[in-house]
């Protein structure tokens, strides 16, 4: 295709010889025959396909919000000839991305990365990959495409959190706290270590092995948390808001889960999840939240508040000071009743509701510092 540079030279060249021709200027004809033959070939320097091999690989495929992800561009020349200098164009949530590719020997490759942008959650496509090859004065250029969309899940940014002390259920296995001063459950028997207290000696182990063995004790209590998402679009000031309340969300839920403790969300949609904890399940809390949008027909906090259940601890996320109420008037279902206030501070003081924590934050950090111990 014929660049803006070589559309101009053709449209300069044919206005000149149109202009000085009648005149008897033969050197103004001379011109414009040069400026019509300098666009012709550069057609024919960019007619043939340049027989590259061409990978792209995108890594981490998972990341989260604001931490870098990066993509890997490898050019092999498999022509005959040395290749020029390439361009490669690519593109991630509606970003051109713009990067040189250096001239390649024969059988030669090169390696170029560049940092894709990760300010904003979502499943992000990347690509489809472009190369342009132009003639050296810039009048025309051949673009090819390479291979399909890789796509980048950018998930919610997280801060560790304990867990809160609730929750009536017990786990008949033991949960993955150990009690050093020791519980009336036991979980089994190991080896004795120096320092262990004489009188958690397991006497039968013992005179059965022939080694000291001591019974390992659990606290087994198991902490329930239910965590409920404000995902109405008039509850947040703007974009930046409703990102950092996915990210306290996922935080409580993240950290609950990691810890091997039950975990139920909510969001205006529905029941986004809920599992019963583990690694594994901790890693699809973010995934599933890093697809969460807001919505103008999401149901409000009371209607997710009546479908909680009750017992164990509940944290609601939200940037509307009115969504208090939805809580207050369900305290004494749970044990434990937090309100995660997001956004730019007031100055006022949150108002004070028997049996339920406020915390205000306008930023991440601010919860991990304000989370009840």
């Amino acid at each position: 295709m014929i660049t803006r540079a070589g559309w101009g030279t053709l449209a300069a060249s044919v206005l000149l010889y149109a202009v000085a021709a009648p005149l008897g200027y033969q050197q103004a004809g001379a011109l414009s025959a040069g400026g019509i033959a300098a666009v012709g070939a550069g057609l024919l320097w960019t007619l043939r396909r340049p027989r590259l091999e061409v990978r792209r690989e995108v890594t981490p495929v998972k990341v989260a919000r604001g931490e870098a992800a990066i993509a890997m561009l490898r050019v092999t020349n498999r022509g005959r000839w040395r290749r020029d200098a390439l361009e490669a164009h690519d593109t991630c949530r509606d970003t051109a991305i713009v990067v040189g590719v250096p001239p390649l020997a024969r059988n030669s490759t090169g390696t170029v990365s560049y940092r894709l942008p990760t300010r904003r959650r979502g499943e992000t496509p990347v690509g489809p990959l472009r190369l342009d090859r132009a003639d050296p004065f810039g009048l025309a250029r051949r673009t090819t495409s390479y291979g399909q969309a890789d796509l980048l899940l950018v998930r919610p940014r997280t801060v560790p959190l304990e867990p809160l002390n609730s929750g009536r259920q017990r786990h008949l296995d033991g949960s993955a706290s150990r009690s050093p001063s020791g519980t009336i459950t036991f979980n089994g028997v190991r080896d004795y270590v120096i320092g262990d207290d004489l009188r958690h000696i397991h006497w039968r182990s013992t005179a059965r092995t022939g080694t000291l063995m001591v019974k390992e004790l659990e606290d087994v209590s198991l902490p329930y948390t239910t965590t409920i998402l404000d995902t109405r679009a008039d509850s947040y000031g703007d974009d930046d808001e409703f990102e950092l309340a996915v990210d306290a969300a996922a935080s409580v839920a993240w950290s609950a889960s990691r810890r091997r403790f039950p975990v139920r969300l909510l969001t205006g949609a529905g029941e986004l999840l809920s599992v019963k904890g583990g690694a594994e399940e901790a890693e699809e809390v973010l995934d599933r939240l890093a697809l969460v949008e807001r919505t103008a027909d999401a149901e409000t906090p009371v209607d997710a508040v009546r479908r909680a259940g009750s017992g164990g601890a509940l944290i609601l996320v939200t940037g509307a000071r009115t969504a208090l109420s939805s809580v207050a008037s369900v305290r004494r279902r749970f044990d434990q009743v937090v309100c995660v206030w997001v956004g730019a501070s007031s100055g006022d003081r949150p108002p004070m509701v028997p049996g339920v924590t406020v915390i205000e934050i306008g930023e991440l950090a601010e919860l991990a510092a304000a989370w009840p111990r």
